[in-house]
């Protein structure tokens, strides 16, 4: 692992306690059962929320992630529910991992066929994993159902982008969303700009300078300035010494995005 990680990592052991712990908490998805963790701020609520969508990690891999982004979001008035998808961290169990599904459609058809079936699954049942999501949050005594916004890095932002175009929520954050992925799958940069010309909430997109690819950002964001939808993009400065670290900017560099982030939910999502 890189310098970025291990400063996360380090900054996770200082935060109080009380902060680090999650909620683990189940909802169905369809005939599945689903796991996610929840973070909520000090107080009864009702308060604003975030689903915040993961990225293809395998495993447990989301954990820290999830675990370093709760504490920044609930010490900022915001319930964070981040929902394991299907194949996933605590969702394991629940179907087959898509990293594993992309892998073997490429063994079988190559890159097209690794990329038509990523389109397919973030379109089809991991977006269906994730609005089942929302649909457990808005019932919550503690969350206000007017003021759910998503977010999401890399898998996560595509995931993104694609809810923001479905509805229900009152702002997007998408964090390198495709950058992987972009330039080797058109079907891709197909998906995503239907989604954004689409999009029913304003969309904030960022990056880290060194991220893998900075088109997903910049394609995006022009879109949906050419079809008069609410939009931010920031690039911000490099994160670590590689592109992987840039890429992980979005679950760990909150000490640079926080203001800009929380700047935009509180403008979007005052309802």
């Amino acid at each position: 692992m890189t310098k970025p990680y291990f400063v996360a990592r380090f900054a996770l052991l200082l935060l109080p306690s009380v902060l680090a712990v999650a909620e683990t908490v189940t909802f169905p998805s369809g005939e599945i059962t689903l796991h996610g963790v929840l973070f909520k701020p000090e107080g009864t609520g009702p308060f604003p929320a975030v689903i915040y969508n993961h990225g293809s990690a395998p495993g447990m891999m989301s954990k820290d992630a999830f675990a370093a982004l709760g504490p920044v979001f609930a010490s900022h008035g915001w319930v964070f529910f981040g929902p394991y998808r299907r194949g996933q961290g605590l969702s394991a169990s629940a179907g087959a991992y898509i990293g594993d599904q992309i892998a073997a459609a490429e063994k079988a058809g190559g890159v097209s066929a690794a990329a038509a079936t990523m389109v397919r699954l973030l379109e089809t049942d991991h977006l269906d994993d994730q609005f089942a999501a929302l649909a457990w949050l808005r019932k919550q005594s503690f969350v206000q159902p007017s003021r759910i916004a998503v977010a999401g890095t890399s898998f996560g932002g595509i995931e993104t982008v694609l809810g923001v175009e479905r509805g229900g929520y009152c702002a997007g954050i998408d964090s390198a969303g495709g950058a992987q992925s972009w330039a080797q799958a058109p079907k891709l940069q197909s998906l995503m700009t239907r989604a954004v010309r689409n999009a029913k909430a304003p969309i904030f997109f960022f990056q880290a300078a060194n991220d893998f690819d900075l088109s997903p950002s910049k394609t995006l964001s022009a879109e949906m300035s050419e079809v008069g939808k609410t939009y931010k993009l920031k690039i911000f400065p490099p994160y670590g010494d590689s592109p992987r670290d840039g890429h992980s900017f979005g679950y760990f560099g909150a000490d640079v995005w926080a203001e800009d982030v929380f700047g935009f939910l509180n403008q979007h999502c005052t309802k």
